[in-house]
C-alpha cells in the first residue's frame, strides 16, 4: 500500500503545526507523501509553542502530560520510544488542590498513596475510590484501546457497539451525579470532578463514562518533560522532517482554491500554491471561511450554537526569589467550583471569584529558571468572548497574586522581574479561534463522537480537518489521535480512489 502512494507521490499540504497538524504529517509523510505545513506564527507547535525571556522558560499553553501510552504509541509507530527523544519524569506529588482555611490535598503518584489521603478525610472512602478506578480503568481500556484510534466520526456505530451497549448508563447519567453519589466530602469530590475539566465541559454536562480520565490521572500519573512541553513539540518535528515533511513559517493562509468541487490550492501572501490534499489543523471555522461560502459546511450559527470549552486568561510571570509550600502543579478550588463554572458556561461573565491553576516547573527541574529564582504560569478559565483589556486582566492579575501570596505567607509582587499576560485577544489573533476558546469543543454528550464537525469536508473533494473541534476532542493526547484518524482516512481514501 505504502509503495504505490510513494510512487503516486501525492503533494499534501497542513494548515497550522499544532499537535494534530504534526501527527499528520508525520504519519502521512512516513507513507509516502509529499507533505509540507504552512504556520501562520514565527514559531511552530500551536498552542504548545514555548518562549524563553530573562533566562526563564515557558511553556505557552499545554503543560498537564497524561495518558503517556499515547505518546509512547504515536512514538512506537516511527520505531521510538520517548525516552530516545526526551527525558520525563514522573511527579510526586502529581498536583496540589488548595482549599479554603488553608487547608489542601496532595496527589500521589501511586493509587496506593491517594487511597491513604482520601480515608483520612472521609472515613470508608479509601475502599470507594479503589472500587471507583476500577471502573474508570476499564472504561479507559475501552476508549483508548477499543475506540479511540476507530473512531473517525463517520456512523453511531462507532459509539454504541456491544462492548458500550453494556455501559449505557454511563452515557446519560453525568460525572458530577456519580461522584456525588459516592463521596460525601466536598474536597474528594472536587479532586475527583478536576479531571474531566481537561473535556471542557462542566462535570453536570461531562457523560459519567468520561471517569476514565480519573484513571488517566490517579492510575497513570503525572509526568514533565525536563525541558517543558516543547519537547514533545520538537521531537514530533524531527520525526516529520525525518519523513520529508517540508516545514514554513509566518506563512498565513489567505484563501482556499476550489475547481470542479476539488481542493487546488492555497494563497498564502499573494502566492498560490498547488496541492492534491489539504488538511486544516487550525481553527475549524476559520479555515470554513477561507472558502467561498458555497463551499462551507457549517453555518455561523452552527458554530454559534456549540458548546464550547473555555478561554483563558493566562500570565507568565519571573520571580526573582523561591516561594514556600507549593508544588510544580496547584489548583486553587478556594472559591466556589460550581459558581465559577456557571460563569464559563450558563451566565457568561468575566468570574467574581475565580478557581485558577498555577505551574511551576522550576519546582521540578531548576534550570526552566535563572538561580534562586522561580517561573510561574497561572491559567484562570474564562467564557469565550468576554470584553478583553488590560484594566480587567490587571484586576485579575491583583487577585490571583493576592491569594497565592495569602497560601504561602510570602510577599511576591515586589518580586517579579517578568511578566506577560495573554486572552481572548491573543487566542484569535494568534489561531484565529472561534470566541477566544483555548480548548475547542466541549465533550458533551451530544459533542461526542460522530456528533462533532467531520474530519472531511462533504462539499469539497481532497479537503480534510483535524484537532481540537473534531474527533476525538479537546487536549494534547485526542489531538495526536486526532492527527493519525485523518492520515488513516486520506490514506485510505488515496488507495480506493
Amino acid at each position: 500500500m505504502c509503495t504505490t502512494i510513494f510512487e503516486l507521490k501525492k503533494k499534501v499540504i497542513i494548515i497550522g503545526s499544532g499537535f494534530s497538524s504534526l501527527s499528520a504529517a508525520c504519519y502521512l509523510g512516513k507513507a509516502g507523501f509529499d507533505v509540507s505545513i504552512y504556520e501562520k506564527n514565527l514559531d511552530f507547535g500551536g498552542r504548545a509553542r514555548q518562549f524563553k525571556e530573562k533566562g526563564f522558560t515557558f511553556d505557552m499553553g499545554p503543560s498537564w502530560y497524561w495518558m503517556p501510552d499515547v505518546f509512547e504509541r504515536f512514538f512506537n509507530d516511527f520505531d521510538k520510544k520517548s525516552s530516545d527523544l526526551y527525558e520525563i519524569k514522573k511527579l510526586n506529588p502529581a498536583y496540589r488542590l488548595i482549599f479554603d482555611n488553608e487547608s489542601h490535598l496532595k496527589i500521589g503518584d501511586s493509587i496506593d498513596e491517594i487511597v491513604k489521603s482520601f480515608e483520612k478525610i472521609e472515613k470508608g472512602s479509601g475502599k470507594k475510590l479503589i472500587k471507583f478506578l476500577n471502573e474508570s480503568k476499564d472504561n479507559y481500556d475501552l476508549a483508548v484501546t477499543d475506540m479511540l484510534y476507530k473512531m473517525p466520526g463517520k456512523s453511531i456505530f462507532e459509539l454504541i457497539n456491544t462492548k458500550t451497549i453494556s455501559k449505557i448508563n454511563l452515557f446519560v447519567s453525568n460525572i458530577k451525579s456519580q461522584i456525588n453519589k459516592i463521596f460525601k466530602n466536598r474536597k474528594l469530590r472536587s479532586a475527583l470532578q478536576f479531571p474531566v475539566l481537561f473535556l471542557g465541559a462542566k462535570p453536570s454536562e461531562t457523560p459519567a463514562f468520561y471517569n476514565f480520565m480519573n484513571y488517566a490521572d490517579f492510575g497513570l500519573g503525572t509526568w514533565q518533560p525536563k525541558n517543558g512541553f516543547y519537547d514533545v513539540v520538537k521531537s514530533m518535528i524531527n520525526i516529520a522532517k525525518e519523513n520529508g515533511v517540508k516545514f514554513y513559517n509566518n506563512s498565513p493562509v489567505d484563501k482556499i482554491i476550489v475547481k470542479n468541487n476539488t481542493i487546488s490550492g492555497i494563497i498564502v501572501k499573494k502566492l498560490l500554491i498547488e496541492c492534491d490534499i489539504l488538511i486544516s489543523g487550525a481553527d475549524y471555522s476559520h479555515t470554513e471561511q477561507l472558502l467561498e461560502k458555497k463551499y462551507r459546511q457549517y453555518s455561523e450559527k452552527y458554530w454559534s450554537n456549540r458548546t464550547w470549552a473555555p478561554s483563558s486568561l493566562l500570565f507568565y510571570i519571573g520571580l526573582d526569589k523561591k516561594i514556600n509550600d507549593l508544588d510544580h502543579h496547584n489548583l486553587f478550588f478556594d472559591t466556589d467550583f460550581d459558581k465559577h463554572a456557571d460563569e464559563i458556561y450558563s451566565n457568561p461573565k468575566w468570574p467574581k471569584s475565580p478557581l485558577f491553576y498555577l505551574n511551576i516547573t522550576s519546582k521540578t527541574f531548576n534550570h526552566t529558571a535563572p538561580k534562586g529564582c522561580e517561573n510561574l504560569f497561572i491559567l484562570i478559565p474564562i467564557a469565550t468572548d468576554l470584553d478583553d483589556n488590560e484594566k480587567t486582566r490587571e484586576k485579575y492579575f491583583d487577585l490571583v497574586i493576592k491569594r497565592i501570596e495569602s497560601k504561602i505567607n510570602q510577599k511576591i509582587k515586589n518580586n517579579i522581574i517578568y511578566k506577560r499576560s495573554y486572552c481572548i485577544k491573543e487566542f484569535k489573533d494568534d489561531y484565529n479561534s472561534f470566541g477566544g476558546n483555548a480548548y475547542g469543543l466541549a465533550n458533551t454528550l451530544t459533542q461526542t463522537a460522530f456528533l462533532r464537525p467531520k474530519l472531511n469536508s462533504k462539499k469539497v473533494k481532497k479537503l480534510y480537518f483535524s484537532g481540537q473541534l473534531t474527533v476525538p476532542g479537546p487536549g494534547v493526547p485526542p489531538a495526536i489521535v486526532s492527527g493519525k484518524l485523518v492520515s488513516d482516512l486520506i490514506i485510505k481514501d488515496e488507495v480506493n480512489f
